[in-house]
């Protein structure tokens, strides 16, 4: 089992409990995080070395994720699992796919790579390494019917799993926040490149933010993220007079009774909408990669928010639109116009009856049941 990022570590920390419960003496190994060593797999590898997001950035880290790499190539082929069960991920997991074909074990793909945003060529990857595909999204199926990989739609994870874990009481009272002052979650991503890149331009838009009306902040991020690093950051580059507290693993609660939040474009955008959170999504990389994507993007919209919704349900701020000012200008409007609030409050309810009625992990499990199942029975007619 595989996963390359924190969402990923999420699912396959699920994936890896309701598997348990469907197949006796289920014992797994390979790349995660903490969630997925809690839940028993055996992480060779840690999703440090393998979560990088962007082009200048992969470069950099290729050596590590390269080792990487041949660590689970080795691991796979000493043990001969029953199946892989591979996480998102694509860069990493569509290598490692075609690696592991090679000593016929089969791969199962969780989470769809966004092919029908970009790199469409994958598909002939996909069609020629993976075995079943298990996407998230219902118009993700047709294009792998169409491309002959069988494929199943089970639903998104987090309509389960955004829930959050404390009342209202308890967790302003953990963030030492009023719970009668408007309340602004900013999530500049799950890794920490991202939040390198994000993080500046909100705190930015939190100071400009504060200097004209009584608001208040919380910086929520993953595990993933080192908390005195984060706290660091905050600290050099938060000039306000409101307050702004950092905590790490609380984008369920911050999400679900933030009055507002700005989110790094990503699977976030995701749970915002299943909490009905009214957000500004923005999102910036290095100046080399985004003039290399503007030639591999060909969708209308960044976040899967807007694709889902058919329109731009929520302001999108990508680059060099993604300005402290602007960020700010949209903040206040979404606090101040009751009209356009309501308005992207129902768009997002819209897209979160697209997602599925919940159960998609245990739909997954019994699809990588079923497939490990047909495989043993091949293999005995043979």
């Amino acid at each position: 089992m595989v996963a390359g990022e924190r969402s990923g570590d999420v699912y396959g920390a699920a994936l890896a409990q309701a598997l348990k419960g469907r197949i006796a003496n289920a014992e797994f190994f390979g790349c995660g995080g903490e969630a997925m060593r809690a839940a028993g797999v055996d992480t060779l590898v840690d999703i440090h070395h393998v979560a990088l997001i962007g082009i200048s950035e992969v470069v950099s880290g290729l050596p590590k994720a390269y080792r990487a790499l041949q660590d689970l190539v080795a691991e796979a082929a000493r043990r001969k699992p029953a199946a892989a069960i591979l996480i998102d991920s694509p860069s990493l997991n569509l290598r490692l796919a075609k690696r592991l074909k090679h000593y016929d074990i089969p791969v199962i793909y969780f989470v769809s790579p966004q092919i029908w945003a970009w790199k469409k060529w994958r598909i002939r990857k996909i069609k020629a390494c993976v075995d079943r595909m298990l996407c998230l999204f219902d118009f993700e199926t047709d294009i792998y019917e169409k491309a002959g990989v069988p494929v199943e739609c089970v639903g998104h994870p987090l309509v389960d799993m955004a829930a959050p874990g404390s009342t209202r009481e308890e967790f302003f009272a953990r963030a030492d926040l009023d719970p009668g002052i408007p309340t602004v979650a900013l999530l500049p991503g799950s890794r920490r490149t991202e939040v390198a890149f994000n993080l500046p331009a909100m705190l930015e838009a939190a100071a400009q933010l504060a200097r004209s009306r009584p608001v208040q902040f919380v910086v929520a991020c993953a595990p993933t993220i080192d908390s005195a690093w984060l706290e660091s950051l905050v600290a050099r580059g938060y000039t306000g007079n409101a307050t702004l507290r950092a905590l790490n693993n609380s984008t369920h609660e911050a999400l679900h009774y933030a009055d507002a939040a700005v989110v790094a474009s990503g699977t976030a955008t995701i749970e915002a909408a299943i909490r009905e959170c009214p957000m500004v999504v923005v999102y910036r990389v290095s100046a080399f990669t985004a003039m290399c994507a503007r030639f591999m993007i060909d969708v209308p919209f960044y976040s899967m928010v807007n694709l889902l919704a058919g329109h731009a349900a929520v302001p999108e701020l990508i680059q060099s639109d993604f300005t402290a000012d602007r960020l700010a200008a949209n903040l206040e409007q979404l606090l101040d116009d009751g009209l356009a609030r309501n308005r992207m409050i129902e768009d997002l309810r819209q897209v979160r009856n697209r997602l599925g009625m919940g159960g998609a992990i245990g739909r997954a499990a019994d699809a990588i049941v079923r497939h490990i199942e047909g495989a043993k029975a091949s293999r005995r007619a043979v």
